[in-house]
């Protein structure tokens, strides 16, 4: 068993308790990072006098060596190691002899391990940010293209107002916006190094943290060490974030698995995303949106986890904190398998524009539209309420909709009503007349697509 830490030790450690105590088998996910930052805290070391030049690049050497053979598959990471960090080192000081345990000069796995999973995390959500772009992407291009395909607005799940895929589709694109700017905030603030904080209260060597923090593409070193080693919140805050991306994917996916069934056919899916029944060959089922839906729990899990974890731990660092990894990880996975595949999901639908239109015109969702057409003739709202309810009524009993109600009909309930009904409740003038900004009015959805347009242009 390689171990770093068994002088104070007379004997082995129980294999069991040692399996348990082991993190190698997820933390070798870190060994860039794990190399990265150690090539980055030698060159410090020599540059502050701690090592000589020489020292350095030999242990540089021997660290791109490492990397390199891991890249390539000549070296395997196994469980004969307690951790990536004890791989490493004991790999270079096989490699390099007496000037490889010069490498933790200055340094705590605690520091190592807090380091290693920042990177980690900040590397995660460049990637993250990566996929959100190319989805945010993908709905400015449907909201470009549906500009006038009319659909029922829904409350309660209920037909209310009509409205158009476009807008529909940017109530999402409003969402996965704001999970962007989540994400750069995270960025920002867990983006100083907690590299040379040592174990909890810094070292007596003369670092220079500064220049480690630079080397490493941070902002500057962290300011407290105890905290540096025990912090967790940038784990927490991006897997909030996740939960929030997850909770915004499922939603759209619930619409899509609506949308996709017989009784709404809305949408189609394409055969790629879709998969078929065993026994029933009429089938056609939506099981990445469903998958999608599924796995929402999986990261709200893993929130719910490491906010457990942390919850009663005194400062500094304690090996509960070991549990921030496992789960994190498969959050990540997840959340990056689930926009990348919800990203060609919609991206290859068809949409049945007639069956949405007619669905808006068989709800009523020109009701209300109806009732304005009374109120501008002089009745009171209240009194216009009232009298559409009949209209509604009349048309259930009838089977028909309001368009299909002839002139004689509507004055037999209200003498007020016109010729120019029609056009005032029709779907277009229902949309186009509603044009304050945020409003599915073409005037109004125009401007929203102009302002993400520039949105999207100053992502790249």
């Amino acid at each position: 068993m390689a171990q770093l830490w068994g002088g104070r030790f007379t004997k082995e450690t129980d294999q069991l308790v040692y399996n348990f105590n082991a993190s190698i088998s997820f933390d070798q996910k870190f060994y860039r990072q794990d190399i990265r930052g150690s090539i980055a805290h030698v060159t410090m070391l020599a540059a502050s006098g701690i090592l000589t030049e020489d020292e350095k690049e030999q242990i540089i050497d021997g660290l791109n060596g490492i990397l390199n053979d891991v890249e390539t598959g000549k070296l395997e990471i196994t469980d004969k190691y307690e951790d990536i960090h004890s791989f490493v080192e004991a790999n270079l000081i096989d490699r390099i002899g007496d000037v490889g345990k010069k490498l933790h000069t200055g340094r705590s796995r605690n520091d190592q391990v807090a380091l290693d999973m920042k990177l980690y995390t900040r590397d995660e959500l460049i990637e993250v940010k990566k996929l959100i772009i190319t989805l945010i992407k993908e709905l400015h291009k449907l909201m470009k293209e549906n500009i006038d395909t009319y659909m029922p607005g829904f409350t309660h799940l209920q037909k209310a107002q009509p409205v158009t895929f476009a807008h529909h589709i940017g109530a999402y694109m409003e969402m996965f916006k704001r999970d962007l700017s989540r994400i750069n905030d995270i960025y920002e603030r867990m983006n100083y190094c907690p590299l040379g904080a040592g174990a909890l209260a810094g070292t007596t060597y003369p670092l220079d943290r500064e220049l480690t923090a630079s080397l490493l593409d941070f902002k500057g070193p962290t300011l407290n060490s105890m905290d540096s080693v025990s912090d967790r919140d940038y784990v927490i805050e991006m897997l909030s974030a996740f939960a929030t991306i997850m909770m915004h994917l499922s939603r759209f996916s619930e619409e899509i698995i609506i949308w996709n069934s017989n009784e709404y056919q809305f949408v189609e899916l394409d055969d790629a995303y879709s998969t078929g029944s065993s026994i029933m060959p009429q089938k056609k089922n939506p099981d990445i949106a469903e998958l999608v839906r599924g796995k929402t729990g999986r990261v709200y899990g893993a929130l719910t986890s490491i906010l457990t974890t942390m919850k009663g731990i005194p400062l500094a660092y304690n090996k509960d904190m070991q549990e921030d990894k496992e789960l994190t990880f498969d959050a990540i996975d997840t959340v990056k398998g689930c926009l990348a595949l919800f990203t060609g999901m919609i991206s290859t639908m068809k949409l049945n524009k007639v069956n949405m239109e007619k669905s808006a015109m068989n709800g009523f969702t020109n009701a209300t539209d109806a009732a304005d057409y009374l109120v501008n003739h002089g009745v009171p709202f209240r009194d216009a309420h009232g009298i559409v309810g009949q209209l509604v009524l009349y048309c259930i009993d009838k089977n028909i909709s309001l368009l299909d109600m002839s002139i004689d009909e509507y004055k037999s309930i209200s003498p007020v009503f016109e010729d120019d009904i029609y056009d005032a409740i029709s779907l277009k003038t229902c949309v186009e007349k509603r044009n304050t900004i945020g409003a599915p009015g073409y005037e109004a959805i125009n401007k929203v697509i102009a302002i993400n347009e520039e949105f999207i242009k100053s992502l790249e």
